[in-house]
């Protein structure tokens, strides 16, 4: 899915403590993807995990809470929403929140526990490009709040580090297509402000059918105060 250098690269901002969404496509890999990303994480952190339906297999964390949302019951009681969760895991002092996935109105809460010091929280998203993901997070928290666009922005901007898009190609492989850093929000424009740091390049295919190509360092991390204060180094 990607080279050892990304890998590496990866998993050392998992340690420093940057706040990584995950997007992609149906079938795409991003709970897989999810999964390896919290392996990184260090052992002795208290992780709260969030999910629709469990599937999140982080091994090995002594100190993990599993939160999973319920549907109501015959007469409509008795619901708990993945918005109650993060609510709720907030007064549980995590040192991170992993949500599964963010649909709809709970956006706005993943966003606001991002921003209020939980640091190295993981989640994902269904989005066809990284520049569509941040429009759908955009809307989705709209469903729950009414706020100005420019107010959502900054949320965004302060609270993600970094976004890795995933995509199944043609091949049935999946791949990650770009690793790319959020800058932060840009008042003349109004815009979010990113970079690229590493993209895949489609170089041909073989003689199965199957793509020949490699994610290349395109960019460098220019926001490194998680890593000087983890002590944590890129290779």
């Amino acid at each position: 899915m990607l080279r050892q250098e990304a890998a590496d690269f990866l998993k050392a901002l998992v340690q420093a403590g940057y706040n990584i969404f995950i997007s992609g496509g149906t079938g795409s890999g991003k709970t897989t993807f999810l999964n390896a990303l919290s392996n990184f994480i260090p052992k002795d952190e208290r992780i709260i995990t969030i999910e629709d339906n469990a599937e999140l297999q982080i091994q090995g964390v002594r100190n993990l809470v599993r939160l999973e949302a319920r549907r109501p019951n015959a007469e409509g009681d008795g619901e708990v929403t993945i918005r109650d969760l993060i609510r709720s895991s907030l007064r549980m002092r995590p040192d991170r929140i992993i949500v599964g996935e963010v649909r709809g109105e709970e956006t706005i809460d993943m966003l606001q526990s991002l921003n209020t010091g939980h640091d190295g929280s993981l989640s994902t998203g269904h989005g066809n490009s990284p520049k569509d993901m941040l429009s759908r997070l955009e809307t989705m928290v709209l469903m729950g709040l009414e706020i100005p666009v420019s107010a959502i922005r900054r949320q965004i901007a302060s609270g993600i580090d970094i976004m890795v898009h995933l995509s199944r190609m043609r091949d049935k492989s999946r791949k990650v297509l770009e690793i790319l850093e959020i800058d932060g929000y840009d008042i003349p424009t109004g815009e979010i402000m990113t970079h690229t740091l590493y993209e895949y390049e489609v170089q041909g295919e073989d003689q199965k059918g199957r793509l020949i190509g490699e994610l290349k360092k395109t960019g460098e991390l220019n926001h490194r105060q998680k890593l000087e204060r983890a002590g944590v180094k890129l290779r």
